[in-house]
């Protein structure tokens, strides 16, 4: 041991004199190199500041009298005192002489010679002023560049002080080092002669013992390396998805670390080969979650695609799986039903579904996209819920390639919704380019509903308006529901020409929305209860906030939205109870059951008291309504079915049911108004008229229609009034039954259409042709209230004899000298046709609920016609006394109080239509000339008979009364 510390210690002081012979030889170079250079510096100096001190000698060596011999003296003393005067006047800046030198001298060039450069500068013409400024030039010039040579090396002075002393610290560095070398040197060879071969073998066998413990470690890593395999199938078959990555990565790390052994080599490329595998089977599991979503297998696979680190390739490969997906799930659906060859194009397929089966189709391949869809959102739900956790985790740690990542699957699920939902809607809209116009109406809307929902769909889950789909479903619409509406409208007419007009036992609560067709529109309606103008927006919230909570159930839920409610129904609960109670209302009127009175003409008043009534145990309280009013409603809640579905065909579909509305209007006047024998303006008021007038022209067939087949459509043949109702008998009143059945109904069918207005200008606010609503409401709906006049007039003018009273009227002596007490004997006929009348409609009131407006409207027709018989009565008088005048007044006030008995109108209607004809036979000439002028509800008959009977003492006053009448109503 101490012989190998001595030769350790002499190799140590060889090395040390080894280094220390070195750094003398460096020390004694730099002392040599230092040395020259400063003598070199100093000798410039020297020979710069001796250049200074030397004579000025011309550059040639030639005298000026030699270059010009001609030239005396003088001239040569002046010239070098004007050259003297002008360097010494002219005081030039050394900057600018320096930037004055040319910039050749400037550059390093080996070959330039100043010499001959100046030389070619000179002139061709030798003259000695010239050369002389050169030489002055040339010579001011090298004295600023010495000054300013010498005035850098004073500057730089400290400098070089500084250096020296930096290369004699470094001298000083160099010895300490040698005397460092010279003492390893020393010890080193110590060392080698202490130490023997037996401890260095020690030392070699130590080293062994290492290496081989080190090469078994790194053989039990490649005996672990070898049995991961089997571990990775395990984690594989689990979905444990990261695991194996996580494994996978370990192994190929530790591979890489014994890469230099061949069968390490070997390993990791099997090893490559499987983490490529597992990519695949990664692939392949994100696209199966395109259709099945499990959030569980989806967090595996993206933590297992992050460990890879290409999270931003897994989303890129998600988005063509969703596209693969759509187009394989929806062909594989649509094939399901058609079958036949698969080398068929997809809209092929389509074309092939039958029309038993494509409603199944339609539903499961909207249940197919549904689940791609959802899986979509699902996954999107994912992200969301996983940012904001991603969010903090990023700002603790500021890392900036998860930011971006994050931000890349952001804006990239944000965009893929668009596209995904324009491949979904492109399939179905290729399957719906089917011919639907063979389909039932349930079917139909069955299919609106199906697509409905898709849209809605659509709209909520992906903000679109699925315009293709819209455009596609509408072109269906229209043509489906054109040929439609032309049957329905032609079958209304059906209806309403075989009806009875019998009363349909309803409850007295009964409305639309009680009907089957109108459950889907219930909560639209309900909301219309609280909706204004001024909200017009509530109406809308109102239909989406139940879809809103129907798809996040189905999408938290797991189910579909096309599995439920797509045939729901309901109980219809809207007919009264057709007990015993109410059999006489619907059984038909047999003539034992009419009294025999009401069958005379005449009745006397003390026997109305005897009549025995047929008494029934309940009245019917509810509305007045038809079979075909039923009809009409039933087929208005599946148009509002379809707009519901469908908005964009909302103005035509509104159009159609408006056009139902006017067939029934301007049937029931057609029916029931055709045996009106009196002719009376004031029976229609303007808006009826004109109302008429339009559905004529929009509805009936004319001989132009028939001939030009274009102008046919959504126009039917007048109606026939069917044989079965019996207008002509007397003890009915003419069909009062029928015709108040008829008018009540359609006047009831107006009210629900005029439910349905707030919902039809919500409809159509946006359109630009809504006009039709307006004039529908304001003009059609208002004046169906006015049917009443002249429908119940037919009833009236039929039940009292008009002709006779104005015969009788005829009969009276209106010249009587004094007033009579007794009243005419046409008065009496009135008051006993009236009291029939009043007789026949309690009777039939008993048998018929008749609401009390269809008495007021009766009685006030009543008085309508009366009033205006004694007036045209009163003027068929030739003359006319103050006795007669009396007794027309006698006349009517008795027939006054009689009515108003009789009845419950207090004052008579249309009573002063006849006491202002009456006290116009008092008025003098010249006063009734005024009152002709006035009056103008009179006709020109009336007015020339007042005018007879006032002045038939003066004849010529008369004629010019006359006159003035007919100047005044030439057509009436």
């Amino acid at each position: 041991m101490i012989f190998s510390q001595i030769q350790f210690n002499l190799i140590n002081s060889d090395r040390k004199c080894s280094i220390e012979k070195q750094m003398d030889k460096k020390k004694l170079t730099l002392s040599v190199k230092n040395s020259i250079m400063m003598e070199d510096l100093k000798f410039k100096v020297l020979g710069l500041l001796n250049k200074q001190n030397q004579p000025k000698i011309p550059s040639m060596g030639l005298h000026p009298d030699l270059l010009n011999p001609t030239n005396e003296s003088q001239n040569s003393d002046d010239r070098y005192s004007e050259a003297g005067q002008s360097t010494e006047n002219e005081a030039v800046p050394d900057q600018e002489i320096l930037e004055s030198i040319e910039q050749i001298y400037y550059e390093v060039d080996s070959d330039f010679d100043p010499c001959r450069y100046e030389f070619e500068k000179l002139p061709k013409v030798l003259n000695s002023k010239d050369i002389e400024r050169y030489y002055k030039n040339l010579k001011q010039q090298q004295q600023v560049v010495s000054k300013k040579v010498l005035q850098l090396i004073l500057q730089k002075q400290n400098n070089c002080k500084e250096e020296f002393e930096r290369i004699l610290l470094v001298q000083e560095q160099l010895q300490d080092t040698l005397v460092i070398c010279r003492v390893g040197r020393a010890d080193l060879n110590l060392a080698r002669k202490q130490f023997t071969t037996a401890s260095l073998g020690i030392l070699a066998h130590y080293r062994k013992r290492q290496i081989i413990e080190d090469l078994l470690g790194s053989l039990n890593t490649i005996k672990t390396l070898q049995r991961t395999e089997d571990r990775l199938q395990e984690l594989l078959n689990e979905e444990n998805y990261p695991g194996a990555i996580s494994l996978l990565l370990e192994c190929q790390s530790a591979a890489q670390t014994f890469k230099h052994f061949h069968c390490v080599a070997a390993l990791n490329r099997k090893l490559q080969d499987t983490l490529e595998q597992v990519e695949e089977t990664l692939d392949v599991t994100l696209a199966k979650l395109c259709t099945q979503f499990d959030v569980t297998i989806y967090s595996s696979v993206q933590e297992a695609y992050s460990l890879l680190g290409k999270t931003q390739t897994a989303m890129d490969q998600l988005h063509m799986h969703f596209t693969a997906a759509i187009h394989n799930t929806a062909f594989t659906a649509v094939y399901s039903f058609a079958g036949g060859d698969l080398k068929k194009q997809y809209k092929q397929l389509c074309r092939s579904i039958t029309q038993e089966n494509f409603i199944p189709c339609l539903t499961e391949l909207c249940k197919s996209m549904w689940a791609i869809l959802s899986s979509y959102f699902l996954i999107v739900r994912w992200h969301d819920a996983h940012e904001s956790h991603a969010t903090q985790e990023v700002t603790k740690k500021k890392d900036i390639e998860s930011n971006f990542n994050r931000q890349y699957i952001k804006q990239k699920l944000e965009n893929g919704v668009v596209r995904i939902w324009h491949d979904v809607e492109t399939k179905i809209a290729s399957f719906m380019e089917t011919d639907l116009s063979n389909f039932k109406f349930e079917q139909f809307v069955q299919v609106l509903g199906i697509i409905n929902r898709m849209m809605k769909i659509g709209e909520e889950l992906c903000a679109s308006r699925s315009e293709n789909l819209q455009e596609c479903i509408r072109k269906q619409c229209l043509s489906y529901f054109s040929n439609y509406h032309a049957l329905r409208l032609d079958e209304l007419r059906i209806f309403l020409e075989n009806d009875g007009w019998e009363l349909c036992p309803v409850k007295p609560t009964f409305a639309a929305m009680q009907l089957q067709e109108f459950k889907s529109l219930k909560p639209i309606f309900n909301s219309l209860r609280n909706w204004n103008a001024s909200e017009s927006s509530s109406l809308s919230e109102n239909e989406n906030c139940l879809s809103n909570g129907w798809l996040q159930r189905c999408l938290d839920g797991g189910t579909s939205p096309f599995d439920v409610g797509l045939d729901e129904t309901m109980d219809e609960d809207i007919l009264a109870n057709t007990g015993d109670e109410l059999s006489g209302y619907f059984s038909d009127d047999s003539e034992e059951d009419i009294p025999e009175e009401i069958h005379r003409d005449y009745v006397e008043e003390s026997q109305h008291g005897k009549i025995v009534k047929k008494k029934h145990k309940a009245k019917h309280t509810g509305p007045i309504v038809t079979n075909t009013t039923l009809s009409v409603l039933r087929v208005c809640g599946r148009y509002l079915q379809m707009i519901r579905l469908l908005k964009s065909i909302a103005e035509t579909v509104i159009q159609s049911m408006i056009q139902f509305f006017d067939l029934y209007f301007y049937t029931v006047h057609l029916f029931f108004t055709s045996d009106l024998i009196i002719t009376s303006d004031s029976l229609y008021s303007q808006k009826l008229k004109l109302a008429l007038i339009r559905m004529k022209e929009n509805l009936i067939l004319n001989e132009v229609d028939l001939e030009n087949s274009a102008s046919r459509f959504h126009k039917v043949q007048q109606p026939q009034l069917s044989p079965i109702v019996n207008l002509t008998q007397p003890e009915r009143l003419h069909g009062l039954t029928e015709r108040a059945v008829a008018v009540e109904s359609l006047i009831f069918l107006g009210n629900q259409y005029e439910s349905f207005r707030h919902y039809f200008e919500h409809l159509i606010s946006n359109s630009q042709e809504k006009s039709y609503l307006h004039q529908f409401y304001e003009q059609t709906i208002t004046s169906v209230t006015d049917l009443r006049k002249p429908v119940y007039m037919a009833v009236v003018s039929q039940a009292l004899d008009i002709t006779g009273v104005l015969n009788l009227m005829t009969k009276v002596n209106w010249e009587v000298r004094d007033v009579m007490s007794q009243h005419s004997s046409y008065v009496d006929k009135i008051l006993k046709e009236m009291e029939v009348l009043r007789m026949r409609l309690n009777d039939i009131g008993n048998r018929v609920p008749l609401p009390t407006e269809v008495y007021v409207a009766i009685w006030e027709n009543v008085a309508h016609l009366v009033t205006r018989t004694l007036v045209e009565g009163f003027s068929n008088a030739k003359k006319c006394s103050n006795g007669g005048r009396g007794l027309m007044q006698l006349d009517f006030t008795q027939l006054t109080s009689k009515f108003e008995s009789f009845t419950s109108l207090r004052p008579m209607p249309h009573k002063e239509y006849v006491e202002l004809y009456i006290k116009a036979f008092y008025l003098t000439e010249d006063k009734l000339e005024e009152w002709v002028k006035e009056h103008k509800e009179y006709s020109t008959k009336q007015l020339k008979g007042l005018v007879s009977c006032t002045c038939q003492n003066n004849k010529k006053t008369r004629l010019r009364l006359i006159a003035v009448v007919e100047d005044q109503r030439p057509n009436r």
